[in-house]
Order: structure tokens, then C-alpha cells, then sequence
């Protein structure tokens, strides 16, 4: 598919935001009527990848547009842009963590040494380090739990293992030199807790009341990690993600505001700057599509839909039946990637913010 030529225009105007410092924020659309659910941008915003809703992994950028790399799911990219990795069939029909790069297929990736698919499920690919050379993911161990697994082309895939006799274990990020693994490990009573692999031991996070939840992304070295449920045994009222850092701790980040449900809201972020200044995310009801993205500059949350729109973007979302959540961000922090539900279907978004330097993290 070919680009419009009115989203060409708006990224030449992104790339005059990314090269200056502008005040106001931009957004805009990656091809509606693709039904692209975007996940990662590369170091620079230029690439994004994520999948269709109907299946299948993709890439954009401004001069190709959006681009099918088959598959079954597209997760992450690497800097440059050309390392994606996710999830493929193999010969047999069995999904596989997997690699794709440019003008290649899908390479999978397999699963641990005498482990067997449960029916057509081997193992899944969630993250890559930002030179492409690390991958991360959950494998299976029997049709019963899966194990995180850190995989590089030296070792091929290794079992991170679980601190939990029988229980899963998963990986979800990593940081961008590749030394940090993220995810999560399950209790034998089947609850979970945020968890990140350092030279391949397990360490869990000590929130405000106990572990948090899931761990799903880190910046460069691992120093800054962010995930959802701050206080997940807490009140239901608590609509917090979080977020550590190594010279910090673990800090709550609340929600803008409390949402009202009949079901159980989540606070989740799902990515962090390397400097720490933005995290995006969403607060979103379980077991559900409603969630409304959110974005916490300095540790203040708004609602990413107010805040474009108190930064010079007064029609941002304009017919959207929610915004969803934030996805992914530039190492910088400039570029956002999300999606979100409008009248047709799905869509993904793209947003540029004003440049930040980096400071301390806020008292």
C-alpha cells in the first residue's frame, strides 16, 4: 500500500518537529483503513512496526507505507529498523518465536532443547535489544506453562527458568543493550508479580505493598523499567502503573483520574524514554477493549487525548470511540506509537512531542 500523500506531508512536518523544538505536539493516523494495531517505533520514529487486527506482522515509513511481512504477529524492532521480531509458522504449521529482516523471510527461532509444541505452540518472541542481536520471548515447557527465554545467536535460546516449581515464567522486554531481561513470574496460586532477569537471575520489584505486576519495558541499560498495577492486591479503586528506578525504587504512577467501571481497571505502562521523562501507557478495563491511553511526562499523568489537545492539536481523536494506550516510544522520548478504537475499527496513531532533555527524575 502506498502512502497518502497527505500523511507524507505530515511526516516531512514530523521531521521538522524532530529537528527543532517545537511547543506543540503533532499526531496523525497510520492508514485507517489498514487496521494496524503499531507497537515499536525504531531509535528515530521512521520505522514502526506492529500487526494487522486480522493477523500478520507489518513495517511503515513514510516512503512505502504500510508493508505485509506475513507472519503471525510483529512485536519489536531494533534501532536501524530492520531487525523485527515476533512470532511465525514453521514448515509444520507450529508458531515460533521468530526473526525478520529486510529482504528475508521469517526465521524461526524454535524453542528449548527436547521441548515439543503443545498442539501448533512452540514459542513467542516480545523484545529486542536495540542491535537486533537479543531477543526475548516465552517458550514452552509442556501444554501446562511456558519459561522466559533470552536468545542470541551465540548461546540460541536459553531457558531463564522459573523461581516457582511448575509455574510460568515470561519475558515481555529488554533493555536496549540486551543485558536486562523484563516479564513477569507466576505463584504457585496463580497470580503474577513484575520480575527482571540480570545475568539471567530473577529479581522482583518491591512495591509500596508488596511486588507489583508485570514488568514490560526498560531503557538502554535496564537502569529505568516501567510496567502495570502498582498495588495489585490493593483496592480496586487503585488505578496506578509504575514505574523503578535503579537509584530510586519502584514510584507509583497514578492515573489523571479515577475511572468508573463495573469491571476491574488496570494502570499499565508500556514504555519509557531512556531518560525517564515520558511513559506511555493506557488505563484500561480487564478483559476488555475499553482502555484510554495516558501519557506521564515528569511523572504527571494525563490522558494523551487532553493533552495533544492542550498542545496544539484541538482535533486529536476527533470521532474516536477511545484512544486506547501507548504502545511504544523513542529512545529520545519524541515519538509515540499506539492504537486505539474509532468508527470502523481499529487504527494507529503516531505522535511527536516537543524535545526533552534529560534531568532527575522528580521528588
Amino acid at each position: 500500500m502506498r502512502t497518502p500523500r497527505l500523511v507524507v506531508t505530515l511526516i516531512l512536518l514530523a521531521s521538522t518537529l524532530i529537528a527543532g523544538a517545537e511547543d506543540k505536539a503533532f499526531f496523525f493516523e497510520i492508514e485507517p483503513r489498514a487496521s494496524t494495531l503499531p507497537v515499536a517505533p525504531s531509535a528515530t520514529g521512521a520505522v514502526v512496526v506492529g500487526s494487522f487486527i486480522v493477523g500478520g506482522g507489518f513495517y511503515w515509513m513514510p516512503t512505502t507505507g504500510v508493508i505485509d511481512i506475513g507472519g503471525v504477529l510483529a512485536t519489536a524492532v531494533g534501532s536501524d529498523g530492520r531487525t523485527i521480531v515476533g512470532t511465525a509458522t514453521d514448515t509444520r504449521g507450529v508458531r515460533n518465536a521468530a526473526i525478520w529482516q529486510r529482504a528475508a523471510e521469517w526465521r524461526p527461532l524454535g524453542g528449548f532443547r527436547n521441548s515439543v509444541p503443545c498442539e501448533t505452540s512452540l514459542s513467542d518472541a516480545t523484545g529486542v535489544s536495540r542491535d537486533g542481536t537479543v531477543v526475548v520471548g516465552a517458550a514452552r515447557i509442556d501444554c501446562r506453562s511456558v519459561h522466559a527465554f533470552r536468545w542470541e545467536e551465540s548461546t540460541g535460546m536459553v531457558d531463564l527458568g522459573s523461581t516457582v516449581a511448575g509455574a510460568s515464567s515470561q519475558a515481555l522486554g529488554v533493555s536496549g543493550n540486551g543485558k536486562v531481561v523484563v516479564g513477569w513470574q507466576r505463584r504457585a496460586d496463580g497470580s503474577d508479580f513484575g520480575v527482571r532477569w540480570v545475568e539471567g537471575r530473577q529479581e522482583s520489584f518491591a512495591g509500596p505493598e508488596g511486588p507489583v505486576s508485570h514488568a514490560l519495558a526498560a531503557n538502554l541499560d535496564g537502569s529505568v523499567i516501567v510496567g502495570r498495577q502498582c498495588r495489585p492486591g490493593a483496592r480496586v479503586e487503585d488505578q496506578s502503573a509504575w514505574i523503578w528506578l535503579a537509584s530510586r525504587g519502584v514510584k507509583c504512577l497514578p492515573p489523571p483520574a479515577l475511572r468508573p467501571s463495573q469491571g476491574t481497571v488496570l494502570g499499565y505502562a508500556n514504555a519509557v524514554s531512556d531518560h525517564a521523562r515520558v511513559v506511555g501507557g493506557g488505563q484500561k478495563v480487564a478483559s476488555s477493549s475499553d482502555s484510554e491511553a495516558v501519557i506521564w511526562i515528569d511523572g504527571a499523568p494525563s490522558y494523551l487525548k487532553d493533552y495533544l489537545r492542550a498542545h496544539g492539536v484541538p482535533d486529536a481523536f476527533e470521532r474516536w470511540i477511545n484512544t486506547g494506550e501507548i504502545t511504544g516510544i523513542s529512545q529520545d522520548g519524541r515519538i509515540l506509537v499506539g492504537y486505539g478504537a474509532a468508527i470502523g475499527g481499529y487504527r494507529g496513531y503516531v505522535v511527536v512531542l516537543k524535545r526533552m532533555e534529560p534531568k532527575p527524575w522528580p521528588d
